[in-house]
């Protein structure tokens, strides 16, 4: 037990802090209205536009914050709040996923290879548990390592996630301006939720490796066996 905790605590309350962070740079930002009265919709819209890409579909989805690019169907799809707002929270968070749309079109490496692991990924996220606590409490060295092996494809996928994640990130920050989406002043402030959002993937990341890790010393693969 107390070996779990040293792996998995620091991780979870450094994902509770970013989770936290992004709640409330999100609500800051929220308040403060785009000077020159962008939606989110439009702010994506127009910024592709002005990248020169086209047949990007951008719709509204359910949920808070979940935003997200589908590059199978090339679709965009914003929350109602980032979707209709003209915040500078909407406008970040819009621009943001505009730019996953733009690596997407650029042949962006990471992006491709990122794409190219959901499927082992989520093999790997949904079946590795079962796997690895079979493989302890059957004592099956074989299922074990199995186990360990699909979950470290997991693990992978989280740490390839974050050049992508902070790629869009950049390309979104430069590119509003030049847009004539924000002013160059209120760049600060949409940047700063992006920044943020960030946080909550590198916490993700960690707590895959630091999980990782813990099962790696629970097998005797990591430091001697601890049981």
């Amino acid at each position: 037990m107390m070996s779990y905790l040293i792996f998995i605590l620091p991780a979870f309350l450094l994902s509770a802090l970013a989770s936290l962070y992004t709640r409330t740079t999100f609500q800051k930002y929220a308040r403060i209205p785009s000077q020159r009265g962008f939606t989110g919709a439009q702010a994506a819209s127009e910024m592709l536009r002005a990248q020169g890409i086209h047949g990007v579909q951008i719709e509204q989805t359910g949920g808070f914050l979940s935003d997200h690019y589908d590059p199978r169907t090339r679709t965009l799809r914003l929350s109602a709040d980032v979707y209709r707002g003209s915040s500078l929270s909407s406008i970040g968070v819009a621009c943001h996923e505009a730019g996953h749309a733009i690596q997407h079109a650029r042949n962006y490496g990471p992006l491709m290879l990122r794409s190219s692991l959901v499927p082992v990924a989520s093999f790997g996220s949904s079946f590795s548990y079962i796997l690895i606590f079979l493989g302890f409490i059957l004592r099956s060295p074989g299922l074990l390592v199995v186990g360990l092996a699909c979950f470290t494809l997991a693990v992978i996928f989280t740490i390839v996630t974050l050049p992508v994640e902070w790629n869009a990130s950049a390309r979104a920050k430069e590119a509003m301006v030049s847009a004539g989406i924000v002013t160059p002043q209120e760049r600060e402030g949409a940047g700063e939720v992006l920044n943020a959002a960030f946080l909550t993937y590198v916490a993700a990341a960690v707590s895959a490796v630091m999980t990782l890790l813990y099962y790696l010393a629970r097998a005797g693969l990591l430091g001697g066996r601890d049981d």
